[in-house]
């Protein structure tokens, strides 16, 4: 052996190498090892009534119950009520407002328009829109709808009667209703053409009947007016100034 080489074994990998072949050498004379058998877990109890309670309370600790007395919680910001800070309430209820009206365009607002204008309309032209004449002695009425020629044929008496009401010795408002009543009844018959007997009142302190004072304002004003087309005082066979004929709508 030359001088300055090492022999073959020697070094000090040498050591580590024969420790781990031998290590190899024993884990294959061993015998393998098992694994440990599956064990389920157990089932957790169920919670007990106490324990329960005493969640509920764990979580419901410092909450606060609402306070009421000003009326109900407000869904947002935007409904606050006036009990609140200053200038937010007037403000919200200014947006919801111009919310409103910028979705209700100006189709719904020129609506609104002409229901007022027709509205005003009817106020001023009177009420159900009747004209009126009165002298003392002779009523007549028309609704601005009825031709001219109906009044005339009612006021001549061409039209049939088809049915009388006489209010002879009536309070007014006993008279009142019976002719209201009177008038619904006949036009749901179908009837048209009607003769209300009031009297003239010759007996009466100021020798004019109350009735007869009152009989233009119930057949253009009020409940029965809705059933009226027309009225005028009866001729004298069927009771002259003691009676009016009153044409009922269809």
């Amino acid at each position: 052996m030359g001088a300055g080489k090492k022999p073959k074994g020697s070094g000090p990998f040498e050591a580590l190498r024969a420790l781990k072949d031998k290590l190899s050498a024993e884990e294959e004379k061993a015998p393998p090892k098992k694994k440990p058998a599956y064990v389920p877990p157990k089932p957790a109890a169920p919670p007990q009534p106490d324990d329960e309670a005493l969640l509920f309370h764990r979580l419901l600790s410092g909450v606060k119950p609402l306070d009421r007395s000003h009326g109900r919680v407000p869904k947002d910001r935007g409904e606050r009520s006036d009990s609140g800070p200053k200038g937010v309430a007037p403000l919200a209820r200014e947006r919801t407002l111009a919310e409103r009206a910028a979705e209700r365009g100006p189709a719904a607002d020129r609506a609104e328009a002409e229901a007022v204008q027709a509205r005003l309309r009817e106020l001023v032209e009177g009420g159900e829109r009747f004209e009126m004449a009165d002298d003392g002695r002779r009523i007549e009425g028309r609704r601005l709808d009825l031709p001219l020629d109906a009044l005339r044929r009612l006021r001549r008496g061409l039209m049939p009667i088809d049915a009388r009401l006489d209010l002879h010795g009536m309070r007014v408002q006993e008279a009142r209703t019976e002719l209201d009543h009177f008038l619904r009844t006949m036009r749901a018959r179908g009837e048209r053409c009607l003769l209300v007997v009031h009297g003239k009142g010759e007996h009466s302190p100021q020798g004019m009947g109350v009735l007869r004072g009152e009989m233009g304002a119930w057949l253009s004003q009020g409940p029965s007016s809705q059933h009226v087309a027309a009225f005028v005082t009866a001729r004298e066979v069927d009771g002259g100034e003691g009676a009016v004929y009153v044409l009922l709508r269809r």
